[in-house]
């Protein structure tokens, strides 16, 4: 089902009660193409002009629905299509007069293969839309007690649609899933709640529920209150008003193992005569009570209703499966966490005992990369979505790295930009990264000058796409510190660590460059010499230090790809 949207976007002849009531329409008319065994299709006039002028008005469709019911007599696609000459003076009486017209009010031969009916949609007193039925003759011959119901029920549907009665998406909710079709099973109800017919998937539903009486003459609240008693279940103080047809809803029944999704819809008609559409009455249900009926705010009176039921308990299984399976990979994320904080804490310990300074200060750089997997695996204990939100994340990460590496100066971090949500694959080497670039700006960007006693690091992120639609993240590290060495020196472990992690596991790319320089000096990850400037990871402590402070830059670009997409790759 499609919808073309743009007529209705400002239309200054429609209130946005009326463009809201339009949407809910298409979006729950599945129902009525289903019920009338046809193909549906809504109209509107193709100018602004046209809406309230019939001088030169034609009529584009905006929606159409295909029956799952029976076969489809439109196979195309018509959304955005003007409308044809033979069906234009159908929808443009019904759209004038308010009344509704059948093609053989056209003069169209009786033996035609599909009869069309035009209704109009009237929502407070005025024509906002025309909707059409493609019936196939041959379907209508013989038809059986099911498709008379059907049929009915299509009826009484489109008599409140033609009166803006249905739908009414402020009473209904909407926040079940599995949400229930015609062909899934049907209950027609009348006044007093009883049921009237039951479709054969109907009765299947109730069965694996217990029901196993006949339905037919029975209270569906009666029935509702036996499995609450059966099964000790508590439901919802508003599921007997569901039940009896009072009130448009969805809930659900569990009992013995199964679980049956139920949505109902009143049906309400005029209280007096002649104020309807001059659409024919619907043919109402035997034994459906009217004195026993309530009004709705416009003073209709509800007379039956429908209940649409459909059987879940495989879907509530996979739900169950499913949750138990996300609880296992958190409580996973959960113990790994705890495992890396006990190796850090290991490796704390062992640091305190050790006489080398150079040992000690490894085991630390050690303890820090050990501490930054342990943060991630937290992060990701705490949901399990496709993506991560990691702005939180990395200004936390930002934070403890600084604070980790240094003594007693002062290092004042920022944030700027958004890292948006990352795949979960790219979250760990993208903050073993940072940390690193973080660590070595801190450690080396004071220089010797007992003077320097504050450094600024920020760290600037945004994300864009390339010219072929593919999301790319690019990250850009500054500090205010003494800046890159002048002269070569040998790669430490911290950049063998960056290279190994944005070339194998980021995919990306990083250069460095002074800060203040507009030439930069590239380190580039795919570089075949494997030195390059570096700000402080793994060099040698003092080399090339200056008392100017000229800053470092640090620039990283890396695709965003899903998990699939690199596991494939």
């Amino acid at each position: 089902m499609a919808v073309f949207q743009d007529p209705l976007v400002g239309h200054r002849h429609l209130s946005q009660d009326d463009v809201e009531w339009l949407h809910a329409l298409v979006g729950d008319w599945q129902l009525l193409s289903d019920l009338a065994f046809s193909d549906v299709v809504l109209w509107f006039p193709h100018t602004e002009e046209g809406f309230l002028s019939a001088a030169d008005r034609s009529f584009i469709a905006l929606a159409q629905a295909r029956p799952s019911t029976t076969q489809t007599l439109i196979h195309r696609d018509v959304v955005g299509d003007r409308i044809r000459a033979d069906l234009k003076p159908m929808v443009e009486r019904a759209w004038t007069s308010q009344v509704e017209t059948n093609s053989s009010d056209q003069g169209q031969p009786s033996p035609a293969r599909m009869r069309v009916q035009a209704i109009p949609l009237i929502h407070r007193g005025r024509t906002v839309g025309v909707i059409t039925l493609h019936f196939a003759v041959a379907a209508m011959r013989s038809p059986s007690r099911l498709e008379l119901t059907y049929r009915r029920c299509a009826e009484d549907l489109l008599v409140m649609a033609a009166e803006g009665r249905w739908p009414d998406a402020s009473q209904e909710f909407t926040g079940y899933g599995g949400a229930p079709r015609v062909g899934d099973g049907l209950l027609r109800l009348d006044a007093e709640g009883r049921i009237t017919f039951a479709s054969p998937n109907a009765v299947s539903a109730l069965l694996r529920l217990g029901v196993s009486d006949t339905l037919e003459g029975r209270s569906l609240a009666g029935i509702g209150s036996e499995l609450q008693r059966a099964t000790g279940v508590v439901v919802d103080e508003s599921q007997p008003m569901m039940l009896t047809g009072r009130r448009a809803m969805r809930a659900e029944l569990e009992a013995h193992g199964a679980a049956v999704t139920l949505r109902s819809i009143p049906l309400y008609r005029a209280s007096h005569a002649g104020s309807g559409t001059g659409a024919v009455p619907p043919v109402r249900p035997s034994g459906s009570a009217d004195r026993h009926g309530s009004r709705d705010d416009r003073g209709g009176e509800r007379f039956a209703a429908l209940v649409l039921c459909r059987d879940v308990t495989e879907l509530r299984r996979r739900d169950k499966q499913l949750m138990s399976k996300d609880a296992t990979i958190k409580e996973i994320h959960h113990r790994v966490k705890n495992n890396l904080q006990t190796v850090s804490a290991l490796l704390r310990m062992q640091s305190r005992r050790m006489d080398s300074q150079e040992g000690r200060e490894g085991l630390r750089r050690a303890m820090r990369r050990v501490e930054t997997i342990a943060m991630v695996h937290d992060s990701l204990s705490k949901g399990l979505e496709e993506t991560v939100d990691v702005d939180d994340m990395m200004r936390r990460q930002l934070y403890l790295a600084a604070e980790m590496a240094q003594s007693d100066r002062q290092v004042i971090t920022a944030l700027h930009g958004s890292f948006g949500q990352l795949p979960p694959d790219m979250v760990t080497p993208l903050a073993l990264v940072i940390t690193e670039i973080v660590a070595n700006a801190v450690e080396h960007g004071f220089g010797e000058d007992p003077t320097h006693r504050e450094l600024h690091v920020t760290m600037s992120v945004q994300r864009h796409a390339d010219a072929a639609g593919r999301q790319r993240l690019e990250l850009e590290l500054t500090d205010d510190g003494v800046g890159l060495p002048e002269q070569e020196w040998e790669p430490g472990l911290g950049l063998r660590i960056v290279r190994t992690l944005v070339r194998g596991e980021l995919s990306g790319s990083i250069e460095w460059e002074s800060a203040g320089v507009a030439s930069p000096l590239e380190a580039a990850v795919g570089a075949e010499t494997g030195a390059g400037p570096e700000t402080g990871a793994g060099a040698e402590p003092g080399a090339g230090t200056e008392t100017a402070r000229t800053g470092t830059r640090v620039k990283l670009r890396a695709p965003i790809l899903a998990a699939s997409l690199k596991s494939g790759g």
